[in-house]
């Protein structure tokens, strides 16, 4: 197999990414790649409100010279730690989404807001709630069908609960308002779905997000999270 499109999202590093889809109401766009910018290839999916999406964990591989096009992992572990268990319980990788498994493919159902006809990229698709990095290869693009693909009732197991948010944000200087209000919005989702390691609860430890051109430097305690600094790329000195 080989990537079809790639995703321009404003998550710049794997931490602080959601950890499941439509958590956060971020927005992205999706390239195709050269020979894939045909409009007549996406003809008729702007009727769906949502797209699932294959996609390569391309960051996962213990193998940094492993080509982005080749989905395997170096070495099968038939065992994970979820983040949802507190990373101390040790589960088979094929009853979670762990991006450790033998067959790196992520899969994620995301909102279909646009499909935008470019001169010079062909169809773009402009999406929300993606829980993808920047730059993730697309493997392939489906519709996503209602009554087909939505279980509401079903069994989930250690999952079968939304995780619970901290309590709220501390952000005493308002360093918040230097983001745009759709950026500051994601990014308060994103705070709010805690990104630290479970096994890691130690309020003095700084910890940081890069979403967009911001990296966002934050603190934990007490299910509060603690804005410290808020640092612009595109003009470092503010």
């Amino acid at each position: 197999m080989s990537p079809i499109a790639h995703i321009e999202s404003p998550f710049k590093d794997k931490f602080g990414i959601p950890r499941q889809a439509g958590l956060v109401d971020s927005t992205a766009r999706i390239v195709f790649e050269p020979q894939y910018r045909v409009s007549e290839a996406v003809r008729g999916l702007e009727e769906f409100e949502y797209i699932w999406l294959i996609w390569l964990f391309h960051l996962a591989s213990a193998n940094p010279t492993q080509s982005t096009a080749d989905c395997r992992q170096p070495a099968f572990k038939p065992t994970v730690r979820p983040p949802r268990l507190g990373g101390n319980k040790r589960v088979g990788v094929f009853a979670t989404r762990s991006p450790f498994r033998p067959n790196a493919i992520g899969l994620s159902s995301v909102r279909l807001l646009q499909v935008e006809q470019s001169p010079t990229l062909g169809p773009l698709l402009h999406i929300a709630g993606a829980d993808l990095v920047d730059g993730t290869p697309i493997l392939d693009i489906k519709p996503y069908i209602p009554y087909a693909d939505s279980h509401p009732l079903a069994r989930s197991g250690f999952a079968h609960t939304p995780p619970t948010p901290l309590q709220g944000i501390v952000d005493d200087h308002g360093l918040l308002l230097l983001l745009p209000p759709a950026d500051r919005h994601a990014v308060t989702q994103c705070l709010l779905q805690d990104p630290r390691p479970q096994y890691q609860n130690d309020a003095n430890r700084v910890y940081a997000i890069r979403y967009s051109q911001w990296e966002i430097r934050f603190s934990v305690a007490d299910e509060y999270v603690s804005v410290l600094q808020v640092i612009d790329s595109k003009n470092p000195k503010t």
